[in-house]
């Protein structure tokens, strides 16, 4: 009987615990799948799709994260004055959903007509529903981030204390679950290739799956609905705090000029209105929160894995020898090393301090944090310059670059007037690109031996040229515009063939065709991925030659010369354009590593530290606090990346990490003059005291002479 009318009363159990529980954990992994999964490969959605630079694509991924962190706010106010935190995840879920399908429609490129180059035609469509769909998911995201935990310890009774805390762990491992493998999923499923008209990176299917996983998410929280327990909202103790303290500042103001006697703490000030007790907590609170103030710069740093440390990645050679890895898929780095070290830290490092009598309070652990998160940066510094190194020295404005290939049997002089260089280059030979000032190039003078050809340059600024050349009756050139202004930023190469043959010749490369080449002529630039590719030569002369190519990396671009084709080889000579990614995305592991590492004792710690010090009624207000330092650490980004204006990411990458510097040094300060608190002890003495004035008036009605009234008893 008592079985009975405890499972009516909490709800089916399966081993002690409510069965409800399961359906909340499946919500959560669902929920972060989807969310990590969009975001992981969101800032080359905004830089390969929509062609976007790297400043704006880093500017609009770190907004849209920070909105994700400042809507929790207006979802606790919502559970806790309105609909219950049931109805707001349902009804917050809806909206998450629908802005999830909207970033997938909107990434579908066979929407509209497209160029040539396969940029959409109609581009402020896609960023019209791309920016819709964003909007919604942050409000969807942030409304339910403080819901769904806070309704899962709601399924359990007084006397599960230990059940409880099982369950928060448990949907601790099933977000970083979900965050793990949607990190790992989705950028292979960018990295396909899908479109009607238009081969593109499927970004439709990379946001797609998330979108279905969060309509799952939502239908597996509905499906639990009936087991559910369901509290009612019981007012906002966050709006309680705020109308104490703009009480006490409006009061202090109030009398201001008149002769009042000073109080302890100027919120005090709110005591006309405010019981003790709501005082003395917002006092505890606003000691944590006034901690909070430099720890934004720590998550500015942070949140750049998924930004600046991404396009970092575009440009390094995801080939490990064991595994190729996608530029986006290096963000798993992070929640791999947290699902190791977090235990590491607590039973090794920690222990091992404490046997060397280092008092590593929480204070000075969070201090450590932000300092390993600078060391960070700076290998982020390090190795960008290497980077550096490897990439091409595009033209600027006013200058104009030319490379020779020399097509003929013998050597060939290129002269290019007075003031510039004047090269020789081999048979079948080619030259570097070589920078001239554009307004200096009016002619060109090329020999053979005694044989010279005089032709007017026509060239404009900011701009790479291609002069090939051959001598037979007379002297042939062609200066071509290869048209490429920038290093392939999606890791794919650019493949064009100059035909050096007598005849005209039809060429395939790979499931790729570039159509009928005439002599002496050239091919536009086509993408392939990395590889050994087969090359295939059809001859007018019906004569078919193919050969393996060499194996390409990732984004470098070739001129491919047919010098022979024969019925069993071709003759090729590859001329390198630009040069292959060469520095292993393995060099980011060390930045990944401090910064996790920094992660494992700044941010487990800080939550820690922050629920320590605050009393019981008001952990929700410090949670809020502790998303806000997120917010204002991504729209730091924001402020810095837009006021820095440098032209070298290495040198953006140092000023975050002197800026992050400079913080800690002023949070050790503070964290020195911090003294620590047991709330649970100072609100006993509140108990202790009230009950102490309760006995005192007592006291006074006893010692009245007289007989005291039925009204004053």
């Amino acid at each position: 009987m008592e079985d009975n009318q405890k499972k009516r009363k909490y709800g089916p159990r399966c081993f002690g615990y409510p069965l409800s529980i399961l359906f909340i954990v499946i919500n959560e992994f669902c929920e972060r799948f989807s969310y990590y999964g969009m975001r992981a490969v969101l800032v080359l959605y905004f830089k390969l799709f929509l062609h976007w630079d790297d400043n704006l694509s880093t500017s609009i991924y770190h907004t849209f994260v920070a909105l994700c962190y400042l809507t929790p706010i207006l979802g606790a106010l919502i559970a806790d004055s309105w609909l219950g935190k049931f109805k707001t995840i349902i009804s917050l879920s809806i909206i998450y959903t629908i802005g999830q399908a909207i970033m997938a429609i909107s990434s579908i490129n066979d929407l509209t007509d497209h160029n040539r180059d396969g940029i959409p035609d109609n581009i402020a469509l896609h960023i019209g529903l791309s920016m819709t769909g964003l909007i919604l998911i942050a409000f969807g995201t942030g409304g339910i981030k403080p819901c769904v935990s806070a309704f899962g310890g709601d399924q359990f009774d007084e006397t599960q204390e230990t059940q409880r805390s099982r369950f928060f762990s448990l949907f601790y491992l099933a977000v970083n679950a979900g965050s793990l493998i949607s990190t790992i999923l989705t950028p292979i499923l960018r990295a396909e290739q899908c479109g009607i008209h238009t081969k593109q990176q499927c970004y439709p299917l990379a946001f797609g799956v998330p979108a279905v996983l969060m309509a799952v998410s939502l239908i597996v929280f509905i499906l639990g609905s009936h087991m559910y327990k369901k509290a009612r909202p019981e007012g906002n103790i966050m709006f309680q705090v705020s109308q104490c303290i703009g009480f006490a500042i409006k009061n202090r103001l109030k009398h201001r000029s008149k002769q009042f006697p000073k109080r302890e703490h100027w919120l005090d000030w709110a005591s006309e209105k405010y019981d003790k007790r709501l005082i003395a907590q917002t006092k505890m609170v606003l000691r944590v929160l006034f901690l909070y103030i430099p720890l934004p710069m720590f998550w500015a740093l942070f949140d750049q894995q998924g930004s600046r440390w991404t396009l970092q990645a575009t440009t390094m050679d995801g080939d490990l020898g064991f595994m190729k890895i996608q530029p986006d898929q290096m963000q798993t780095v992070n929640p791999i090393l947290i699902v190791v070290m977090v235990p590491v830290v607590d039973a090794v490092v920690y222990p091992l301090i404490k046997k060397c009598h280092i008092n590593f309070t929480p204070l000075r652990r969070i201090t450590v944090g932000m300092f390993l998160a600078s060391l960070a940066f700076v290998a982020a510094a390090l190795v960008q310059i290497q980077i550096d190194k490897t990439l091409p020295n595009f033209p600027k404005e006013g200058q104009s670059q030319i490379k020779v290939i020399n097509l003929g049997t013998d050597v060939a002089k290129v002269d290019f007037g007075p003031g510039n260089e004047n090269v020789s280059v081999a048979s079948l030979m080619a030259t570097n690109y070589m920078t001239f000032d554009t307004t200096n190039l009016k002619e060109m003078t090329v020999s053979y031996g005694n044989q010279p050809l005089t032709q007017p340059l026509n060239v404009s600024g900011k701009e790479r040229h291609t002069l090939i050349l051959k001598n037979t009756a007379t002297i042939q050139t062609e200066l071509l515009l290869d048209g490429l202004t920038s290093k392939s930023e999606d890791g794919q190469n650019k493949i064009r063939f100059i035909n050096n043959l007598a005849s005209a010749i039809n060429i395939t490369m790979g499931d790729t065709t570039f159509g009928t080449v005439m002599n002496f002529t050239a091919t536009k630039y086509l993408s392939f991925t990395r590889g050994i590719k087969k090359i295939v030569v059809f001859s007018d002369n019906s004569v078919t030659c193919k050969n393996q190519s060499i194996s390409f990396g990732d984004g470098s671009a070739y001129t491919i010369v047919i010098q022979e084709c024969t019925n069993t080889t071709i003759g090729l000579k590859y001329v390198e354009d630009i040069q292959p990614n060469t520095i292993s995305m393995a060099w980011q592991i060390p930045q990944y590593f401090l910064i996790t590492c920094g992660e494992v004792v700044f941010s487990v710690t800080g939550l820690s530290f922050s629920y320590s010090q605050a009393p019981a009624t008001m952990k929700s207000v410090l949670q809020a606090g502790w998303l806000l330092t997120v917010a204002f650490g991504n729209i730091i980004v924001l402020i810095v990346a837009g006021a820095s204006k440098l032209s070298d990411q290495w040198a953006e990458y140092v000023l975050f990490a002197a800026l992050l510097m400079a913080v800690c040094i002023i949070f050790a300060i503070m964290a020195y003059f911090y003294t620590y608190m047991d709330p649970a002890e100072t609100e006993a003495q509140l108990d202790e005291d009230e009950k102490k004035k309760i006995e005192n008036k007592k006291d006074i009605y006893e010692n009245r002479t007289g007989p005291v009234s039925q009204t004053e008893m």
